[in-house]
């Protein structure tokens, strides 16, 4: 019987860098037919000498467009695909030697037209990506939802680590928008026509963090953001725990505001936010068992809840207005 091929299709933008360190994680995976396209979607910064290197190695192609979101560069790619199953990475992931071969077998076993994978911390990311990467994927903030097969709505694949089949994208047509929520569009699309989609757990990926507070803040603005956007498609996919971050932003507006008004309603809000960082430090500690990722883990969090409610706040009453 002949092995599936696959097609690994790797939009960038401005990141030769981290592509380098994800194409050279792919030489060595264990399950060896697949092909690589690169999309490089208008860079300045271009990646076409970092290909180069793994024309020998790997069964790889690269193509410049002119920039248009990554959305569409994967578009781009899937068009080019010669494989029967079309799987995307982000640039900044690191691939596990195995990760094909488990993806291989979990869909000879239990085949899924579409899956997701999920996300790990790798021992060389730094310790502020470590506090990341542990409030990203916690059960306890909203990040711990997309690791979930029985998540709220239904589980979602995430284009960081997604897998779809030809088929699939014959029938949709891919993404219909450039970014803001794409993938998520884009899997209810695919979900919504019937297709089977499901997650392969052991088929993670090290997805690597952004290396600074600000640009974390910024990544989680937008993701709230793109909540919103998707709900002008999809109104059933905004669900109550979407607007958890902005009850708890709000929540700290009032409680700072209260300690000037009426101080004793001030104090019980306060027990319970420091209540839920406590039992957050616990949860990161238990999991991390390195105490000052454990610290950074609970700043992580109030980033990205505040981010989050921010982003979702400001886009849904300019979506307010517009109507």
């Amino acid at each position: 019987m002949a092995k599936r091929l696959y097609s690994i299709i790797i939009p960038v933008y401005n990141r030769p860098d981290e592509v380098d360190e994800l194409l050279e994680s792919l030489t060595h995976q264990t399950f060896k037919n697949f092909e690589v396209i690169v999309v490089e979607d208008g860079s300045i910064e271009k990646c076409d000498i970092v290909v180069e290197k793994y024309v020998h190695e790997l069964n790889i192609s690269y193509c410049y467009k002119e920039n248009a979101g990554q959305g569409f560069a994967r578009n781009y790619g899937y068009e080019r695909a010669k494989g029967e199953y079309f799987i995307v990475f982000d640039s900044d992931c690191i691939i596990p030697d195995n990760y094909l071969e488990t993806v291989d077998n979990s869909l000879n076993n239990t085949y899924l037209d579409a899956y997701g994978g999920p996300d790990k911390a790798h021992d060389s990311f730094t310790p502020i990506q470590k506090a990341i990467n542990f409030s990203m994927t916690s059960s306890l903030t909203t990040g711990g939802i997309r690791n979930k097969k029985k998540a709220l709505g239904g589980f979602s694949p995430k284009s960081f680590n997604m897998g779809i089949s030809r088929s699939v994208f014959d029938a949709t047509g891919g993404y219909i928008i450039p970014f803001k929520g794409e993938d998520i569009e884009f899997s209810t699309r695919i979900q919504k026509m019937g297709y089977k989609v499901g997650l392969i757990e052991n088929a993670f990926v090290y997805h690597k963090r952004r290396t600074s507070w600000y640009k974390f803040f910024k990544q989680l603005h937008f993701f709230g953001t793109a909540r919103i956007n998707i709900a002008r498609f999809f109104p059933d996919q905004l669900k109550l725990v979407h607007f958890f971050p902005a009850i708890f932003t709000l929540g700290l507006f009032i409680t700072i505001g209260l300690w000037f008004i009426y101080p004793p309603i001030a104090k019980i809000l306060t027990v319970i936010y420091s209540t839920y960082f406590a039992i957050l430090f616990i949860d990161a500690l238990l999991k991390t068992h390195n105490l000052l990722i454990s610290i950074l883990g609970i700043w992580a969090a109030f980033l990205q809840l505040t981010a989050y409610g921010l982003g979702l706040l400001q886009e849904l009453i300019t979506w307010m207005f517009k109507k």
